[in-house]
């Protein structure tokens, strides 16, 4: 399943500006034949005679074209821990928390299309009549004795998790004085220590099969830290640890290097996560819908790899590149971010 480019949901955007940059001026498959077609035709020959700067030009698309796929080979190789692996999708049972509505629930009909079973965790039902092969379970994700128990239900319906999507998440638009303890505390227990929980029960399983993949939904939140933001996105720089401290003790530490990790960064959904939001939603910073954050998800879970989801890919680049800016300009930045949750007094 390919997730859409163009059109786009979100119309015509950054995001799409480069992928069609990269699909064609610096897309190896049709730089190399112009470029050979230059060098060893008499009329490639002569017209490369005529037009030198385009000849350049070419010669640098094509060079930044190959190291672009060389780069992407060997990042590859890497995350996978140059190893492969093989999937059953109709053997496979996933764990989607979240998949109440928003995003998980796309993510969990999307699984279900592909004929994996899948079993739902969230602490609010359903608000969609499901697939077959989608299982609601009621849990409380904060708590490690309800996913405790969640997890000995799923394994007597269905068997064994091997996709374990830790998708819920929750914000509160508080400055941090403003907060309190009970919420602090549950922006964390839901969107931080729940990974843990949950990895200490489904994780195991994969660990000893060599099999499985882990998928942590984090936020561009995690990278660029703004007003009424603090909590949440403290929370979300947490995940990112979990996934890449996951990574590397998979390896290091449990010999599975089969287990496939996934992070997702996306920037603000049409979710109801962002409605308390001033969202931007311009050609740079789009609002994305659901659907497209869960099929960019989804397709890389079905490829059986390890992988990292940049969405959209415009602000994605300038969070994760922001830190190596000079002060001035990354608290320039963030001020700047404010406007995105002004609670209604100033808006």
């Amino acid at each position: 399943m390919a997730s859409r480019r163009w059109p786009s949901r979100e119309g015509f955007t950054a995001d799409v500006v480069g992928h069609l940059i990269k699909s064609t001026a610096l897309a190896p498959s049709l730089t190399l034949p112009l470029y050979l077609l230059s060098q060893y035709t008499a009329k490639g020959r002569a017209v490369a005679a005529t037009r030198p700067q385009g000849l350049r030009a070419l010669k640098y698309l094509l060079a930044i074209g190959l190291v672009r796929s060389l780069n992407g080979l060997i990042n590859r190789y890497a995350l996978n821990h140059g190893t492969s692996d093989t999937y059953n999708w109709k053997q496979e049972i996933a764990i989607v928390t979240g998949g109440s509505d928003g995003i998980g629930r796309r993510v969990a009909v999307l699984l279900a299309a592909r004929g994996v079973k899948v079993a739902v965790l969230d602490i609010q039902p359903l608000k969609y009549h499901p697939p077959a092969n989608v299982r609601y379970f009621q849990c409380n994700i904060a708590s490690v004795e309800a996913v405790a128990a969640a997890a000995a239900e799923v394994r007597a319906a269905l068997g064994e998790p091997t996709i374990l999507i830790n998708n819920a998440g929750i914000a509160s638009g508080l400055t941090i004085l403003d907060g309190t303890e009970d919420s602090t505390r549950k922006l964390f227990d839901v969107n931080t220590l729940s990974h843990y929980w949950l990895a200490r029960e489904f994780l195991p399983k994969m660990i000893e099969r060599n099999h499985g993949m882990v998928v942590t939904v984090a936020s561009q939140a995690g990278y660029v830290v703004s007003a009424n933001m603090v909590d949440y996105s403290a929370t979300k720089s947490a995940a990112v640890a979990f996934h890449e401290g996951l990574t590397t003790e998979l390896v290091t530490r449990y010999n599975a290097p089969k287990v496939r990790t996934v992070l997702v960064s996306q920037g603000f959904a049409r979710t109801y996560l962002s409605r308390d939001l001033n969202a931007e939603n311009t050609f740079f910073n789009p609002l994305l819908e659901p659907e497209t954050v869960a099929e960019a998800l989804v397709q890389q879970v079905l490829t059986g790899s390890s992988g990292h989801i940049m969405l959209p890919g415009s602000t994605g680049f300038f969070a994760r590149t922001l830190r190596v800016f000079p002060y001035w300009f990354q608290n320039r930045m963030r001020d700047k971010c404010e406007r995105l949750m002004r609670p209604p007094s100033m808006r």
